[in-house]
Formats: structure tokens, sequence, C-alpha cells
């Protein structure tokens, strides 16, 4: 029963292009195919790339970090309260007021409910990842994306057909990304979790199943396309980063834009021109061909997603943060043409108004916990707006 299901799963009709068999792919002394077998090699090829990463992040990332000014800020220590920590394991990180567990918590520990709220505040605090984490996690990705790439991009081959033989080299490669995601797949739970989080799920999981489907199929120079495009952003997203953990702003936003650039052209266009030559013009459909349509479909849409998600990042930070930062600058005309602002620029600008004007007016530091206060409460707009009327009239006099 199992060699018939076995027969049945590994049917030549269902995994290479019609007119091409098992036969074509028969090993020899000095011919070399793609084994399904070896594909077990990226168990422990995962497990070597967790223990070489380890061994990076402490010895090569956490020093060179130190080097670069990337510090992290110190955190205020929190009292153990073993009332408010089981409700912040067991419940939630931020009691509402509305529901009453502030009121609640204050009584249960005896404490005022402006110390319940502090104590909630240091303790989320203290659950954020730091920025030295976040520095070694962004190195390792941009050493092995920028290798990976690199390397890979001198094993690239032009697009050929299924019965072509398989280079070592090409193999070994195609394994190594394999375990590479697989790597990050296990290391998920405990890397600084992002907004993102879900969409890396699903964007490892069906790269996964990308490249075992492909190797079996014996379409690993398609495959290698594929990450090469992949790959041409990456390791230039994890610089970017970096660069943003080291202050580095002005580099920082322009590598970001570079990036931006790259990975639009590649994800948006060199991608899907890629998968339409080779699965609709090279290639008749056949069964294996339409699973990795469907997951390259997946991919795509990911790619969609997140090129929104930067052009959003590039015009709300960079564009509307060089905005800001002109208009701040006391020019003497100019102010009334200013609205009241939005969004996160607005929360960039209040920051800026308050450098700006307790340089200018010492007495007025009291804007600074103005702001501090009415963050979260709904009353930003209005202390912006207050604040937008004292810096014109104080440039104006």
């Amino acid at each position: 029963m199992w060699m018939g299901l076995s027969e049945g799963f590994w049917h030549h009709e269902y995994w290479l292009p019609p007119g091409a068999t098992w036969e074509d792919m028969r090993e020899s002394a000095d011919v070399h195919y793609p084994q399904p077998q070896n594909l077990l090699l990226c168990i422990p090829g995962a497990l070597l790339l967790i223990i070489v990463r380890c061994i990076f992040e402490r010895t090569v990332a956490l020093p060179l970090g130190r080097r670069l000014g990337v510090s992290d800020k110190r955190r205020p220590k929190v009292q153990p309260n073993a009332t408010l920590e089981g409700f912040y394991v067991l419940l939630g990180r931020t009691p509402k007021k509305v529901s009453g567990d502030l009121v609640s918590l204050a009584k249960q520990s005896d404490l005022p409910v402006k110390e319940v709220e502090t104590w909630f505040r240091h303790r989320r605090a203290q659950d954020r990842p730091r920025l030295m984490k976040k520095f070694c996690e962004a190195s390792w990705r941009f050493t092995f994306y920028f290798t990976s790439f690199f390397s890979g991009l001198g094993m690239s081959h032009c697009l050929s057909l299924v019965s072509q033989p398989l280079p070592s080299a090409l193999d070994w490669f195609y394994l190594l990304e394999l375990s590479f995601y697989c790597s990050l797949v296990v290391t998920l739970p405990f890397d600084v979790k992002r907004k993102d989080f879900k969409e890396q799920i699903i964007h490892h999981i069906a790269t996964i199943t990308l490249i075992f489907v492909s190797y079996c199929a014996n379409l690993i120079r398609f495959g290698m396309i594929v990450m090469l495009v992949h790959d041409a952003s990456d390791y230039i997203l994890e610089l970017a980063k970096m660069l943003h953990y080291m202050k580095w702003k002005r580099v920082c936003e322009a590598v970001f834009i570079v990036f931006a650039v790259v990975f639009i052209i590649s994800r948006l266009v060199i991608f899907p021109l890629t998968t339409y030559y080779y699965f609709v013009a090279k290639f008749q459909l056949f069964l294996i061909s339409c699973l990795i349509n469907t997951f390259l479909l997946i991919l795509q849409l990911l790619h969609i997603f997140w090129s929104y998600l930067i052009i959003k990042m590039i015009f709300s930070v960079i564009l509307c943060g060089a905005t800001v930062r002109s208009r701040v600058t006391p020019a003497g005309k100019g102010w009334e043409k200013w609205d009241c602002p939005t969004g996160r620029a607005s929360e960039f600008m209040c920051w800026e108004l308050c450098g700006y004007l307790c340089s200018q007016r010492p007495e007025q530091q009291l804007t600074y916990s103005l702001w501090l206060r009415s963050r979260g409460s709904g009353k930003e707009l209005n202390v912006i707006w207050v604040l937008l009327q004292n810096a014109k009239s104080w440039a104006e006099s």
C-alpha cells in the first residue's frame, strides 16, 4: 500500500513537464540531477546555521555595534508586584480605565492609580526588544543576504530545460537557501516581533514550499532566479536597518530610498515577468506548475502589500519629515499657511516645535510635559494647534 501511494505521489506527470520522465533525470558518474532525499540535509543545515548565527552575533555583530555607537537606553526597573505581574502576564499589558481594571488593581495592590499606570508603562518598556538585539539580527541577515546574492549571481545561468543536469555548486547553494529559511522559521518566535509577523510566517512557508517543489521538479534554475530577485533588495533593507540603529539618519534615508527602488523594480516588475516567461511562454502547464504558480501569487500579493507600506513610509517619514523640518525653522513668514496636522508627521512636528520653542523660551518648557500628557488621550491635535499659535506669535515678535 505504501509503495503504491509513493509511486502515485511521485508520478512523472505530476512533477515534470509534458514529455519528460524520471528516466530523463537518471544520475550517472558524470551527470548529477536533484534527488528529493537530499532535501533532508536542510534539517542539520538549519541547526548549523543557527549555531553559526549565535557565534556571529556574539563575536562579530555585538562588538561591531558597540564600536559604531549602538547602545541601549537605561530602562527604569520595576518593583516586584505579584498582583500587577499576574494581570500583565495573563490578562493584558495595558489595563483600561473604562473597564475599571486600573481602579481594581490599585485597590488590590494598595497603590495609587498613577503608580499603577507608571508600573505598567515601565513593565512594557522592559519587554521591548533592545536596540543591540535588533542590530545583531539585522547584521546577521545582511551578511547572509549579501553573501548569497553575489555568490548566486556568479552561479546563475540562463533559463534551461528540465532535462539538463545540475551543477553541484548550484545544488549546494539551493540547499543552503532552504536551510536558511528553515532556520528563520525556527528562530522566528525568539526574534524581534515586528508588525508584519503574520505576513513573515506566510512568506517563509511559501518560500520553503517553493524551494522544496522546484528542487524535486528540477526547476532549480528558475528557483535561483526567483531567489536572486528576492535577495537583490533584502540585504539593502537590512543595511538600512543597521544604519537606523546607528542613528545615521541621513545615510539611512538615502539607503532606504535605494532599497525602495530596487524592491519595487525587482518584486513588481522582474518577478512577475520571469514567472510569466518560465511557466507561460516556455512550458505547458502541469500539476506542480499550478502549485508553484499559486505560491508565487501569494508571494506577489505580499510584495504588493509591502510595496504599499514602503511607499507610505517614504512619504510619511522621509518626505513629510523633511517638509516639517524646513517649516519649523523660523523664517518670519509663512506661519499662516500651516494647517492643523494629523498622523505621524504631526507627532514629529510637535517634537520639533517643542525643541524650538523651549530653546527660544526656556521658561516655556512646560510644553514638553503638555505634549507627553496629551499622548494617547485624543488631545494631541489640540496641543499641536496651541504650539503652532504660540510659535507664530513668538516668531512675529
